[in-house]
């Protein structure tokens, strides 16, 4: 067999996969060859996740119609077992880590060092070191998981493929909750992978500068076909190129313009203080004040661990913190913001960035999602109304322009996207006057990033006072018409949206 650099390794041929109304994948075909990573790149919902699902044998043999080669063998996979055995190994967005467990007992889960069923706990040690070493993992092998970054736990997850005698390694927006550092150091381990151990990795990522700047070969998915394949080559591709074949047209502007008409204060924080829930002495936020106007969009930067999260959470009924001191006012009355109720009830509405585990119910439809911050709106004498709730979702789906075959599709079936819209959905039905939005793009592709930010100007420009977090600069400075940048739980500046810039921001946060 021939394993010399450049040769093909995987071969997906005719890959067609259909679930009941929808075609999700039509004829795809994808070829990855050995010491090389092949970016795979699409808009939600065009079917990436589908598809490594079938390679890694999530999806088994027979439910799909279409022919695996792998490593010169032909593949019927009928679970992931016999996928990490072939060499194939997986990793989520979502880790699948057990974080109570140490460093090495996780890169050996499932497939112990064992004999006669009696764990050898020094070899366990020893060899967990070994994969450590190689991916320049320095903490000590006994240390739990759920006490290093999240950084350092995707190396955890990459040792335990390694540990598999992975030949392919195949990562579903591995960068996503991952700060600037960590994602640089992510890709140069993809990098020292293939150069130094020959191990090819299949990534799917929505962060297209990543994609641009590692990647030896994208291949583009669109609607559940193959669109174009590109060498990267010497000369590279740039990011609009990804993205002309991602959306079948070319996005000249990434962030709509928007008239602003800016009214009176909405929103006002005055010395903010908060201190950690479970450390008393920790101050997390430090004398935050903050406006916002009517109209206007407000961007949040900083790094990750700046206290934006927290501060956000703190202001939405006291939902992070302990000891919290400080005024927030509503058009110019203070307002008692003391419970995620009371918080809704006097207009303010929080759009998690952690839609999957706060900002929806995935195993509810979206009829029920939509409705669910503020029921009362759908109930009488506390019976709720199924004739009102379905009302008000098909305005919801239809406004939002959420792609599903009807209200009653489960959240969890939703593309990230019109996950995203689901969860606007929900807090638009609660009549918000005041919306913050932490990192709401965060896991979505460009052509459904356009969509959020269509919306987030229609509802600046109705009058609504919006707060925007996001760790992408240019996110921040598209959209914002003021922007407040934030470290270690300080404001540091402050700076107009149409004249800031990446290094202005950089200066405000490393001058602290």
């Amino acid at each position: 067999m021939d394993n010399g650099t450049g040769a093909v390794l995987l071969n997906m041929s005719n890959i067609t996969m259909e679930f009941p109304g929808v075609k999700a994948l039509d004829k795809v075909n994808l070829a990855v060859r050995r010491r090389e990573i092949h970016a795979l790149v699409g808009e939600n919902g065009a079917g990436k996740s589908t598809l490594m699902k079938i390679l890694s044998g999530v999806y088994p043999y027979g439910t799909y119609r279409g022919e695996i080669i792998f490593d010169g063998k032909t593949c019927a996979f009928p679970d992931i077992r016999q996928s990490e055995r072939a060499g194939i190994a997986i990793i989520h967005q979502e880790l699948a880590l057990s974080p109570y467990l140490s460093i090495a007992e996780n890169i050996f889960l499932g497939h112990e060092r064992a004999r006669y069923q009696v764990i050898n706990w020094h070899k366990t040690r020893e060899d967990a070191l070994v994969y450590m070493k190689k991916l320049g993992l320095a903490e000590n092998p006994d240390t739990p998981v759920n006490r290093i970054g999240v950084g350092k736990q995707q190396i955890v997850e990459i040792a335990k493929a390694l540990a598999k005698e992975v030949k392919l390694l195949i990562l579903d927006e591995p960068t996503a909750a991952l700060n600037e550092t960590d994602s640089e150091n992510l890709l140069r381990l993809l990098r020292e992978l293939r150069d130094a151990h020959g191990i090819s990795s299949v990534l799917i990522s929505h962060k297209l500068n990543e994609v641009a700047a590692v990647a030896d070969t994208i291949t583009i998915i669109r609607d559940g076909k193959t669109v174009e394949t590109l060498e990267v080559g010497s000369a590279g591709i740039h990011e609009e190129r990804i993205i002309k074949g991602m959306v079948g047209r070319e996005i000249i502007d990434r962030f709509p313009k928007r008239s602003v008409a800016l009214g009176g204060v909405a929103f006002e924080v005055r010395d903010w203080t908060v201190y950690h829930p479970e450390q008393a002495e920790r101050k997390m936020i430090d004398k935050v004040n903050l406006t916002v106007r009517s109209g206007e969009v407000v961007g949040i930067a900083g790094l990750m661990g700046a206290g934006r999260t927290e501060f956000a959470m703190s202001l939405f009924g006291r939902s992070y913190g302990a000891n919290i001191s400080g005024k927030s006012l509503i058009n110019g009355k203070e307002a008692a913001l003391t419970s995620i109720p009371r918080a809704i009830e006097m207009g303010l509405a929080y759009v998690t960035e952690d839609r999957k585990e706060y900002g929806l119910v995935l195993i509810e439809d979206i009829k029920r999602n939509t409705t669910l911050a503020k029921l009362k709106k759908v109930a009488a004498y506390n019976v709720i109304d199924d004739s009102a709730e379905v009302r008000e979702a098909e305005y919801y789906k239809r406004t939002m322009n959420t792609k599903a075959p009807s209200i009653l599709q489960l959240a969890m079936h939703l593309s990230g996207g019109n996950q995203q819209k689901v969860v606007l959905s929900k807090w638009l039905f609660s009549d918000p006057k005041i919306l913050i939005l932490d990192e709401p793009t965060r896991g979505i592709d460009v052509g459904a990033k356009y969509e959020i930010y269509t919306i987030i100007n229609m509802l600046a420009s109705q009058g609504m006072a919006c707060i925007l977090i996001s760790s992408e600069m240019p996110e921040v400075i598209g959209m914002s018409d003021r922007i407040y940048v934030m470290n270690e739980g300080r404001i540091t500046g402050e700076l107009d949206g149409k004249s800031a810039t990446q290094e202005a921001i950089m200066r405000h946060i490393i001058q602290t």
